[in-house]
């Protein structure tokens, strides 16, 4: 419409139309279109409520203290059974350290006792040249004799006894009661009865020469 008509128009009593109103468009800057949520003072998790504690949660200083309780206990009953095997051990340390010294005091006594039966009872010839071999302490030892007391020796009528690195010719009966001393004194015993095969050593052509070395 021109200016000319719209004055005419206005002049005769007639208002112009009215303009319509713009809505605000959503998500334009500086609007928001989040409702503001109504708070519950009641509800649990609110800013402003007291609420219950959850069921998964303890319900005072006993709850979080009842795991560590059950691991003390238990490294407790460790620490004892530890003490208990430690104690064990000693007390079998001593128990055979006990045995031990009461087993050298008693091989002594024996020695003892062997040494005053052997007195002055040795047959040892100086002059003997014969070399009698035999088995003692898993090595072979001997002992000279002459002739006569190697025929004795091989019919179990002489025997030889071991004192403090010696071997000593002695007589069948006195062989017997240093056996019954300390046993491992003895270290030739014949036996008449015994096959002659099995001490190769008892006829002089089997008789080692003394410049071999074993």
């Amino acid at each position: 419409m021109s200016d000319s008509l719209r004055d005419q128009l206005l002049g005769l009593g007639f208002k112009p139309a009215p303009k319509p109103e713009r809505k605000p468009q959503p998500g334009k800057p500086g609007q928001s279109s989040h409702k503001p949520q109504a708070r519950h003072p009641g509800k649990p998790g609110s800013a402003g409520g007291k609420g219950k504690p959850g069921p998964g949660r303890p319900h005072g200083p006993g709850g979080q203290g009842a795991g560590k309780g059950g691991k003390r206990d238990a490294d407790i009953d460790l620490a004892k059974a530890y003490a208990i095997r430690a104690q064990k051990e000693k007390d079998e340390r001593i128990e055979a350290e006990r045995l031990k010294q009461e087993e050298a005091r008693l091989r002594r006594e024996a020695k003892l006792r062997l040494e005053t039966l052997l007195k002055d009872k040795a047959l040892n010839d100086a002059g003997a040249e014969i070399a009698r071999h035999f088995p003692y302490g898993g090595k072979i030892k001997r002992i000279y004799v002459n002739e006569t007391q190697l025929k004795a020796l091989n019919a179990g009528e002489l025997g030889v006894v071991q004192l403090n690195g010696r071997y000593l010719l002695v007589t069948a009966e006195v062989l017997a009661q240093a056996e019954a001393a300390f046993a491992p004194s003895v270290a030739l015993k014949v036996d008449p009865d015994a096959p002659a095969a099995e001490d190769p050593y008892a006829d002089p052509q089997f008789q080692v020469p003394d410049d071999l070395v074993w």
